[in-house]
């Protein structure tokens, strides 16, 4: 009786969660996946029950990253709360089977629909679509085999009132685009192989009865990306040629990504001059092919731009300063702007200039005066190296940004001026010699103490600054210019690893602890450092930045040895938040004590290695993958034999697949030659999102799609 009384008075003292009012609880049930709310949680209680069928809960049901979810569970959601259900994200569902499609017929009143990633075929798209008469937006997968014949007419009539469509192509097709008749958004994303599973070589032509022309007359936004390979090169320019021969009045948004050289033709250059006849952009992207050496820019008009993307283009700053920013002009609409491999776009001319030459400070300064609200930028695979002037520095003129969320930066660009001349560059090679005690090579020491640590920062330099004026950015990148992955695909291949920029010799743990500065940090990519010498900022980092979710990390220090692994191991127990972990560094050792440390991160989902001549322990990957509930990727790319990376990836699928429905695994021998047919077949929002290394700040528009 005691212990009751106890417990009651507890109670009447403490705060019951059901004595909030309706809206905080809606606010805490908003956190909650929705097949958790209407599954499990609205069977708790009766104010729970009410509460979680609201329409705020239901008007929007996301999928797209709960990895939890099967077959049996969206059927259930959709039995329950289909009529419910304005807005449906399953995109990158790829474990679901694709009768699991035929529940969204349920939700009647859909207006939006992302199907990307899922396995539909075109007789199951035209039952579907013919039932969702409200549809105004849609994304879809065009797989081998898709035939729009099959496509009814009460489907083709849905189509034709969508307005906004995200098509990926894995086989040559107009898809679903000559049926949406009212097209005001159309997102083009090419992944087609330039061969086939058999080794034939595959063509651009369109199949049979796919003459049908797209309808381009309402068009706002037009956006294509294309995976490396002729093949996207000649679809797209199918696609292309309607637009050639009328160009939409009310377009305001072209982007074209395309790797590699994607030449301009006659149809593409009608259709430039179409553009800077009668349209106004906010938004655009080129080929680099289609604007170096052409006087395009200047003109082209546009009204309040929000995006610009040169990536890759050799437009140098006199001409990015005249022709976009019109000498100065206040272009405070302006968001987001990659420069990504723009190697001379902070200089006055490209003519007569070097890569590796001094950037001129004015050109960046007027930059940043004129886009002062910039919240994503990318500068990074291009040699900005800062002059000797005081208060000109790359870092100094950044630190304006106020506003910045993301930012890419090259290595070389970070360093101090006066450091880099003083400080004869690092032979990544070589062991640091220290006095006293001897250290071991490979798993290198570091102090402990933080506080000492703090000591050995040099708090003056200008990174250190930038990142103390940048507290709210939560996307960082410091990539080395000339780094290269071992797993390109985006890039021209090149396997053998350049080296790093003079300038960047001398950045090492300190700039690493410089960045634990960054308190709401989200996402962070380090590669090519040569100067890490323990990887002591890397802890800094693992206790400063507690929201950190996603780590990439990539050929740090001295490329014989991975002298910071102890360090790794101890951030890494500090990382409770982390999602996504990818490491690509030569000999990595994948042993016991590194995935007993990777297993306090408690929320990791995705895990990519890539090492040549890496090594794993079979025995402690079982044992990370038993103890990491929530890891549903694991993809290993190292030096061990095929014998032994497919015995380790049987295993972990034969162990764990039933629970972990999205599991996806994939363990091979890096320098193969079956890699490419491995990597085929591995989902694409994985292999985009984190197996293959790219930089990701400034690379589309924001808010292109949900």
């Amino acid at each position: 009786q005691e212990v009751v009384s106890e417990e009651s008075e507890e109670e009447s003292n403490g705060v019951n969660l059901m004595e909030f009012s309706d809206e905080i609880l809606l606010h805490i049930l908003s956190y909650v996946p929705c097949t958790d709310l209407v599954l499990n949680v609205r069977r708790t209680c009766r104010k729970l029950a009410t509460l979680c069928l609201d329409k705020s809960l239901t008007h929007t049901v996301l999928l797209q990253k709960d990895y939890k979810v099967d077959k049996d569970k969206v059927k259930q959601l959709m039995r329950d709360i289909g009529k419910e259900i304005y807005q449906l994200n399953m995109a990158g569902c790829y474990w679901l089977p694709s009768s699991t499609i035929d529940h969204v017929t349920r939700c009647k009143n859909l207006v939006k629909l992302n199907l990307s990633g899922c396995h539909v075929t075109s007789l199951r798209l035209s039952k579907m679509l013919s039932t969702l008469q409200h549809l105004r937006s849609l994304a879809i997968d065009v797989n081998p085999g898709f035939d729009a014949s099959q496509l009814s007419s009460e489907c083709k009539a849905t189509l034709s009132r969508v307005s906004e469509l995200k098509q990926t192509l894995y086989t040559p097709s107009y898809g679903v685009v000559p049926c949406c008749t009212s097209l005001e958004k159309l997102l083009l994303y090419f992944e087609i192989l330039d061969r086939s599973r058999e080794g034939f070589m595959l063509s651009g032509q369109l199949m049979v009865g796919e003459s049908n022309v797209p309808h381009y007359q309402n068009l706002r936004i037009f956006y294509a990306r294309l995976a490396p390979g002729y093949v996207n090169q000649e679809v797209v320019r199918l696609y292309l040629a309607v637009l050639s021969d009328r160009t939409p009045e009310n377009l305001h948004a072209f982007l074209i990504s395309a790797p590699g050289s994607f030449a301009e033709t006659g149809a593409t250059k009608n259709l430039l001059d179409s553009m800077a006849r009668n349209v106004r952009l906010d938004a655009l992207q080129l080929p680099k092919a289609w604007i170096n050496g052409s006087g395009l820019l200047q003109h082209l008009k546009f009204n309040n731009p929000f995006y610009f993307s040169f990536s890759r283009c050799t437009l140098s700053g006199g001409h990015l300063i005249q022709r976009v920013i019109n000498g100065g002009k206040d272009l405070k609409s302006l968001t987001s702007l990659n420069l990504s491999g723009c190697v001379h776009c902070l200089a006055p001319e490209s003519l007569f200039r070097k890569a590796e030459d001094d950037i001129d400070s004015s050109i960046l300064e007027s930059l940043v005066v004129s886009c002062c609200n910039l919240r994503h930028l990318n500068l990074s695979a291009a040699h900005h190296h800062s002059s000797e002037s005081i208060g000109n520095h790359l870092c100094q003129l950044l630190s304006r940004l106020k506003h910045l969320l993301s930012l890419a930066l090259p290595v070389c660009s970070i360093t101090d001026v006066a450091a880099s001349v003083e400080k004869p560059p690092t032979t990544p090679n070589l062991v640091p010699q220290t006095f006293g005690r001897k250290v071991r090579i490979g798993i290198q020491t570091y102090p402990k103490n933080l506080g000492d640590q703090a000591n050995q920062k040099i708090e003056s330099s200008v990174f250190w600054a930038l990142m103390g004026s940048l507290r709210f950015l939560e996307t960082l990148e410091i990539i080395g210019s000339s780094f290269s992955s071992a797993m390109p695909r985006n890039e021209p291949a090149i396997r053998n690893s350049l080296p790093p920029c003079v300038r960047a010799q001398s950045v090492g743990d300190s700039e690493v602890a410089a960045i634990s500065q960054l308190t709401y940090l989200q996402s962070l990519t380090l590669a090519q450092l040569p100067n890490i010498l323990t990887g002591s900022g890397l802890v800094s980092i693992g206790l400063q930045c507690q929201h950190l979710r996603t780590l990439s990390l990539a050929n740090l220090g001295m490329m014989g040895k991975v002298v910071y692994m102890s360090a790794l191991m101890d951030m890494l127990k500090h990382c409770k938040c982390l999602r996504d972990l990818r490491l690509e560094q030569p000999y990595f050792c994948a042993g016991a004590q590194f995935f007993q440390a990777l297993s306090h991160c408690s929320s990791l989902q995705r895990l990519c290695i890539v090492s040549r001549s890496g090594t794993l322990q079979s025995d402690a990957v079982m044992s990370f993958m038993a103890s990491c509930l929530e890891v549903i990727m694991c993809h290993m790319f190292m030096g061990e034999s095929l014998t032994v990376c497919k015995n380790l990836q049987q295993s972990i699928v034969r162990s764990f697949q039933a629970e972990r429905p999205a599991l996806n695994v994939v363990i091979f021998p890096l320098l193969h030659e079956d890699l490419t047919e491995v990597i085929r077949d591995v989902p694409m929002r994985h292999l985009d999102e984190i197996t293959l290394f790219k930089s990701r700040v400034a690379e589309e528009p924001p808010n292109l799609w949900w």
